[in-house]
């Protein structure tokens, strides 16, 4: 919803929002581009009546807001539909959609297209470090749109993604995950179907083969349908993954022959595959090894992606959006490949629909295998779960400590934070995993670190 403010205001419309609250990186990027937001939901926010109202998934028919925008009956789009008419607008969309990756992917792919001077429009979940933004107008051939498999708006439940009529259209993973929308794998399964079945039948379709049911999924595509990975039975393969400074090099293999050779400066083999689906994508393109190669050099990555938050008395605080326990895991993974011999601590809030739900677990217990000392909290608003669906972190904790792990539960934020603080040593490699803001527990912790006295540390 920023990146739509932003694309909006760009244009030339006038843009305001309202929203329950507004944190960093999204509320300092709003801020920059000088749009209002109103902290809460109120009638009069709707005044004078705007030309349009875009509505956001998460506002509910019965938000106050909401009502108004009904009982006024004023024109109103849901977030897709808005980017199909002002952003793609006749443009050659290029959708990434997949439970796992699709960020980083998106970005990559907008970034290679800007980069060998295909001058894109794109939207994406997160803040591109390359652009500073989550958006760009562009007026280039092709707009890159990050496609998202939840649902669109109170008045119309379908995935959003469904939305697109995609060009060239990338899956990356599918896996469950929403489980406040989705009853079982088998329901992610069949929305993705639903997405793939209304790709145009002249469409280009690139695909994660080493994932079955990415497989399966593609059975039902119209397009034309190439996979990639790290399999032998793909068209596009990453091949000879070597860890390197700050990232990896690999050679891509196009079927059977080496395509050409690549570093890509991010940590983690899951970032390797994100890569080499956006290469596939600008092969297509017209995109040729060489210029990719440097182009992908420049990449610098997605806000709260493994980003480097501080390093400051020789401890390391990293910023993750992980929070399903295969990102999780990928995430330990790559950050135990970037430093290793350095003690990772994993701090872990489950924070969203589906992980303050007990679905998974059991899957979080093998996801912190690679941490040393493990830190969970309790989820926050548990409240808003059915209490024989609740996920515990009481419970995870006791199953790491069964399996030989150290790990510790907290009630809260701030004792988690006390306790960090005082249990860090020097070369420390702080994983803080969370898809919110974690009552800013990054900042505090950055900050404590920088204090000239700190007793606990």
């Amino acid at each position: 919803m920023a990146a739509l403010a932003g694309i909006l205001q760009e244009l030339g419309h006038r843009v305001s929002g309202s929203d329950e609250q507004v944190y960093p990186p999204m509320s300092t990027f709003l801020e920059k581009l000088g749009i209002t937001v109103q902290i809460g939901y109120r009638p009069e926010n709707l005044n004078p009546a705007p030309d349009v109202v875009v509505v956001g998934n998460v506002i509910r028919r019965e938000n106050p807001e909401a009502q108004a925008v009904l009982e006024k009956n004023l024109p109103r789009l849901s977030l897709p539909e808005a980017l199909n008419h002002f952003l793609v607008a006749g443009r050659q969309s290029i959708v990434v959609a997949g439970t796992h990756g699709k960020t980083t992917t998106t970005a990559l792919i907008a970034w290679l297209l800007h980069a060998t001077g295909r001058d894109p429009g794109f939207m994406v979940g997160g803040i591109a470090k390359n652009f500073q933004s989550n958006y760009r107008v562009g007026t280039g051939p092709y707009v890159v749109l990050e496609g998202d498999e939840y649902d669109t708006a109170f008045f119309d439940k379908r995935p959003k993604f469904l939305h697109f009529q995609p060009h060239l259209a990338v899956l990356t993973s599918v896996e469950f995950d929403h489980a406040d929308i989705y009853a079982d794998l088998d329901a992610v399964k069949r929305s993705f179907e639903s997405f793939l079945a209304q790709t145009p039948p002249a469409s280009s379709i690139l695909a994660c083969g080493d994932a079955p049911s990415v497989r399966e999924v593609c059975r039902q595509a119209t397009g034309n349908v190439e996979y990639y990975g790290l399999g032998e039975e793909v068209t596009w393969r990453a091949a000879k993954i070597t860890p390197g400074n700050g990232g990896a090099r690999f050679t891509l293999v196009k079927d059977g022959t080496a395509w050409g050779e690549f570093f890509l400066p991010l940590l983690g083999v899951h970032n390797v595959l994100n890569a080499t689906a956006a290469l596939a994508v600008l092969a297509k393109t017209g995109g040729g090894p060489a210029e990719l190669q440097a182009a992908l050099l420049g990449f610098q990555g997605v806000r709260r992606r493994l980003e480097k938050a501080c390093e400051l008395q020789e401890v390391l605080i990293l910023d993750d959006f992980a929070h399903h326990p295969t990102e999780v895991a990928a995430t330990l993974a790559a950050v135990r490949q970037g430093y290793p011999g350095r003690r990772l601590l994993a701090v872990f809030e489950p924070r969203t629909n589906t992980s303050r739900r007990k679905v998974f677990q059991k899957p979080y217990i093998a996801a912190f295998a690679e941490a040393d000392l493990i830190l969970v909290r309790e989820p926050p608003d548990l409240w808003k779960v059915p209490e024989e669906d609740r996920f515990s972190s009481w419970q995870l904790v006791q199953d790491l400590i069964s399996g030989g792990k150290k790990a510790f539960y907290f009630p809260d934020t701030d004792h988690l934070f006390h306790s960090l603080c005082r249990g860090l040593r020097p070369r420390d490699v702080v994983a803080v995993m969370s898809n919110g803001h974690f009552d800013h527990l990054v900042t505090r912790l950055c900050q404590a670190l920088g204090a000239s006295e700190n007793p606990g540390l």
